[in-house]
């Protein structure tokens, strides 16, 4: 586990505008509370709250990953229109301790869905 720093700062804040996901024309998940995850010099990411999401579009898969600042990652898949976008999300169910303000979100690859703010 390493932990944020200088060399590797990792911000979270609450995002103050409403942030939509959707894959084609449809709503994956809409939220007001989106965290807004900024690392180093990756491009900044959306946490939504699991709550505001269809869950019932999603389908969890097997494939994990390591984050040595944030844990272990599970991934979901988007069933949704006919189509399926293999790993298109990502959460950490259990961060460590310096990240557990995005437990309990999920995150989306930006080449798999549209993520906009929009409100």
């Amino acid at each position: 586990m390493k932990l944020p720093g200088p060399d590797h700062p990792i911000t979270i804040t609450q995002n103050p505008r409403r942030v939509r996901v959707t894959a084609g024309d449809i709503v994956i998940a809409e939220s007001s509370k989106a965290l807004t995850l900024k690392e180093a010099r990756y491009p900044a990411v959306q946490y939504l709250p699991r709550e505001d999401a269809n869950m019932a579009l999603l389908e969890r898969t097997e494939r994990t990953t390591h984050c040595p600042y944030k844990g272990d990652a599970s991934y979901y898949s988007i069933k949704a229109d006919g189509k399926t976008l293999d790993n298109a999300i990502w959460t950490y169910e259990t961060p460590f301790p310096a990240m557990t303000e995005i437990s309990g979100h999920l995150a989306f690859y930006p080449d798999k869905v549209k993520i906009e703010e929009v409100g």
